[in-house]
């Protein structure tokens, strides 16, 4: 694939794509505690362990090798990487990957899989070679580096323990162990086997997290292992309720968000990594690997419309716990224990994906005032009980200590959903959510399902509507604007089309679907979240550009079926689907002019996009006047 020059890549520097080390060729596995991605050669180059918050073992994604990767393939000549696998998918309504290799010698698959189980002081990462024709030569080279790959923390040599058990990098808690029949040596810190595979035959290799030092994991059985992986995952695909177009694509959308929660806790987090630029080379690198309660409320709601609710149970569970009755202390931001502090921290000994630095951990943004999140999980946890009535005893009080506290906030600026750095504003799509939150609270306590203020409540209702129809419009455009007194548009907007604020014909809802089309498209129709001005920092306070957002062309196909523009949207869902990869992950952004993917990586705000953006479209359909009910495209 060539790049396509443009403001961001000028012609003199547009060169051939390689087809490993981009975004988009990253796989993804997990075992519902942690999760490690997976390149096309076969290079495992991020991994964190015990949890998706933890220390990274394997760094390479943000720097060289030297900061750790786990690389299985064909052997290549004098020791050089394996080339990139000639095929790849995951086993169908799993999270189980096999990449295949055709060499002259003949073929061999890896297979890479992350069992789920209820120890958390026992996690394994499993990988087998497995020879499909021929006989061909392999090598499998593990280079663990605790600490990010940070200098200091020198692992040591790997110790070989009874019946040849390897044992390796020690980070605090917990201890690695290798068991494989292949042949290894010692290399220094790492651990390389060199070893021929022919068909029939499989070469197995577990690495084990193990919390303490001393004595290793039981002996794993790699075969069982994999069957019960499948086992867990085809079964849980099945439970799915959802049925109609792009059923492929929903399902691994689904799948992807149930390897983003955390369960043990119930927490989802928002992506598996940290510091995948925003722009290549820019200093937008972010540290996703926490739960947002906003996010999460967003998942929750893409699994309850496709009927699944042991995961959301999960959820408000871990959401009680962390608000534990004082909403007024509520964090933007938690670790996915509930623990509060993640300082942010600048790794400056790694040099970054393609030198985009700094890259960073833990995120500034926890302490921030983003007055949507209340509407987001207001709205997931009325939804939450509409689907399963038995979670209405617990929801309904959580419910109304948010409004509560909302009632205090409402009126203040805040730095909202996109979590700007520079001054707080009155943003529209904050207030918008406020009254999401308001006007889901009466209507708990009208069905009878909770107790508050009623009248009181219904006059907030109408305040806030009514500020926002006053301070948040411009008439002479017809459109809503980003921030009171702004001229500027913001693509959140798009949700007061679906949120119920107001009748979907409604003229100013048209008109802000239109105007955001007009100010905020790019080429292929992807939209920006706002505008950036480049070096000068902007409405978010940063300086440089972005990709676009993902999830906001998922919102514009919801809000065109809510008006009836169904030719329009279904154009556009079919661009949306097109981005992913051949594996059918999503990162948060995609670059239109060089067509790649950009951020952190699998996103939980794309794929609950797919789900969404692929139910709008299905349900304005079936309903047969081309327009969506209200709220049912609510994202």
């Amino acid at each position: 694939m060539i790049g396509i020059p443009s403001p961001r890549t000028p012609a003199e520097d547009v060169r051939p794509v390689p087809r490993v080390g981009r975004i988009e060729d990253l796989a993804y596995v997990s075992d519902l505690r942690s999760g490690a991605l997976v390149d096309r050669d076969g290079s495992i180059s991020w991994m964190c362990w015990p949890r998706f918050d933890s220390l990274a073992y394997f760094a390479a994604l943000l720097g060289a090798e030297k900061h750790g990767l786990w690389r299985i393939g064909p052997a290549g000549p004098s020791g050089q990487p394996s080339a990139p696998a000639d095929r790849r998918r995951y086993t169908d309504g799993t999270l189980i990957l096999e990449s295949s290799w055709i060499t002259p010698h003949g073929t061999a698959q890896l297979v890479d899989f992350m069992p789920v189980t209820d120890d958390d002081d026992a996690l394994r990462l499993v990988r087998i070679v497995r020879g499909v024709s021929g006989r061909v030569p392999m090598r499998s080279t593990l280079r663990a580096r605790p600490g990010y790959g940070r200098p200091s923390q020198d692992p040591g040599r790997p110790q070989v323990h009874a019946s040849g058990r390897l044992s390796l990098a020690d980070q605090g808690d917990g201890h690695l162990w290798l068991d494989t029949q292949a042949p290894c040596r010692v290399d220094g810190p790492d651990i390389v086997s060199e070893f021929t595979v022919a068909e029939g035959e499989e070469v197995t290799f577990v690495l084990s997290w193990q919390r303490g030092h001393d004595e290793p994991p039981p002996t794993p059985a790699p075969a069982g292992l994999l069957k019960a992986t499948g086992d867990f995952w085809v079964a849980w695909a099945g439970r799915s309720t959802y049925s109609g177009p792009h059923g492929d694509a929903v399902e691994r959308s689904l799948i992807t968000l149930k390897a983003l929660q955390h369960q043990p806790t119930g927490a989802f987090v928002a992506a598996a990594t940290t510091s995948l630029p925003e722009e290549i080379g820019g200093s937008r690198q972010w540290d996703y690997r926490y739960c947002w309660p906003r996010d999460s409320a967003l998942t929750v709601e893409a699994l309850l419309a496709c009927g699944y609710k042991e995961e959301v149970r999960a959820w408000v569970g871990w959401l009680k716990s962390v608000i534990g009755g004082r909403p007024e202390t509520m964090q933007a931001i938690y670790r996915v224990d509930g623990g509060r502090e993640m300082p942010e921290t600048e790794l400056d000994w790694l040099p970054g994906f393609e030198g985009s630095v700094p890259v960073r951990t833990g995120n500034g943004a926890a302490g921030q005032l983003q007055l949507d999140v209340y509407g987001e999980i207001v709205g997931a946890l009325y939804t939450a009980q509409e689907h399963d009535p038995e979670l209405a005893p617990v929801v309904a009080p959580l419910v109304i200590d948010l409004v509560v506290c909302l009632e205090q906030l409402w009126e203040q600026p805040d730095e909202g959903i996109w979590e700007v750095r520079g001054p707080r504003r009155h943003f529209v799509h904050s207030k918008v959510m406020g009254w999401v939150a308001v006007d889901r609270a009466v209507r708990l306590i009208e069905s009878g399902r909770a107790q508050g203020p009623l009248e009181q409540w219904r006059e907030l209702r109408d305040a806030i509507h009514r500020q926002v129809c006053e301070r948040g419009y411009d008439e002479e455009r017809n459109t809503f604007t980003q921030s009171y007194g702004s001229t500027e548009l913001d693509a959140s907007l798009l949700q007061i089309v679906t949120c119920g604020f107001l009748p979907p014909e409604d003229k100013r809802i048209v008109g802000t679907v239109e105007a955001v089309q007009r100010e905020l498209s790019t080429q292929g129709g992807f939209l920006l979240r706002y505008r950036t001005d480049g070096q000068k920092p902007g409405v978010d306070g940063l300086a440089g550009d972005e990709g676009t957002f993902v999830i906001c062309l998922a919102w514009l196909i919801a809000a065109l079926a809510a008006i009836g523009r169904m030719d329009e949207a279904e154009i556009h869902l079919g661009v949306l689907l097109g981005i992913r990869s051949d594996l059918g992950l999503l990162a948060e952004e995609w670059d239109p002019y060089s067509g790649r993917q950009l951020g952190n990586s699998p996103q939980a705000f794309s794929h609950v996009g797919i789900v969404h953006g692929v139910l709008a479209v299905t349900t304005a359909r079936s309903a047969g006047n081309g327009r969506l009910p209200a709220r049912a495209a609510t994202v």
